[in-house]
């Protein structure tokens, strides 16, 4: 391909290479790219489509292009994306924040305003979006905890540029392992690996060989985690303090029973805007109902 060439010439020849790949959004993706090449937003790189690139923003945009058609998700390219409606910085240390995630933050939230949360301890935070996101719609308080320091650092990141950083706590290690253990919260969340190991090697190219494989491979059932939180959580909760959970879509009843057996009450699943269970949540009683 040659130098200097139109936006609206470049953006035709990306779209026809990332369809070739059988990239889904190729359109949305390659507009995506020329945008931050160019630093015009998509109403720019429309009415400027006669504009010539130059040298470097060529190599640029054809360098995201290249990325994306050897099947490197388009976030980890730009290095951010959205979750919520607030923007999130993430590397490949870091799962990518995805929409259903959002139904398992509105369910809390809504709980947090009957029950009046002030407090939530996030499992696995990764990029620290559910916090954070927690933070931004009302909870005061919240400490994350990831085994991955890596992680740790696109959260902690994360937080300063939400503006929350003096809100949240973040601290390595496994599990409850880095939480003082005489500290309550009104509610454990988290979005722990759920994938059987065995179904690894059948996602999606983009998940399976650039996501990091620790945030995906849950056991072989994919209940590992579920089990190890539920046990160990329950301490870490104030009188009434809840519980909830991002779910496969065929763990509902799997999650649920595992939270009844431990004494959870009012268990309940909560499903996505597809129509597949998402979340399970629930509560341990002490000293008085909710």
């Amino acid at each position: 391909m040659s130098r200097n060439k139109t936006i609206r010439k470049a953006l035709l020849e990306a779209k026809e290479r990332l369809k070739a790949k059988g990239v889904g959004e190729y359109g949305l993706d390659a507009e995506i790219f020329m945008m931050k090449a160019v630093n015009m937003d998509k109403t720019g790189i429309l009415i400027n489509g006669s504009y010539e690139l130059s040298d470097n923003e060529y190599k640029n945009f054809n360098s995201m292009v290249m990325l994306r058609q050897n099947g490197m998700p388009s976030q980890y390219i730009l290095g951010k994306c959205e979750f919520m409606g607030h923007d999130f910085f993430v590397d490949k240390n870091v799962l990518i924040p995805r929409p259903d995630t959002e139904v398992l933050v509105e369910t809390v939230l809504e709980y947090a305003f009957k029950c009046g949360f002030k407090s939530i301890l996030d499992i696995g935070t990764g990029s620290g979006c559910i916090a954070i996101s927690l933070l931004l719609g009302g909870i005061e308080r919240a400490a994350a905890v990831d085994i991955s320091k890596d992680a740790l650092n696109i959260a902690a990141k994360n937080a300063e540029y939400n503006k929350v950083a003096d809100r949240i706590k973040f601290l390595n290690g496994n599990l409850f392992e880095p939480v003082d253990k005489y500290e309550k919260f009104d509610a454990v969340v988290s979005n722990p690996p759920y994938i059987p190991s065995g179904d690894i090697d059948l996602l999606m190219r983009e998940v399976r060989d650039y996501e990091p494989y620790g945030a995906l491979d849950g056991g072989k059932d994919g209940l590992d985690f579920y089990r190890k939180i539920i046990a160990g959580g329950a301490d870490r909760l104030k009188d009434n303090g809840y519980m909830f959970f991002e779910i496969g879509f065929d763990q509902g009843e799997s999650v649920s029973e595992l939270m009844k057996e431990a004494g959870f009450e009012r268990v309940s699943v909560i499903k996505d805007y597809s129509g597949m269970d998402r979340v399970v949540f629930g509560f341990r009683r002490r000293d008085f109902n909710v």
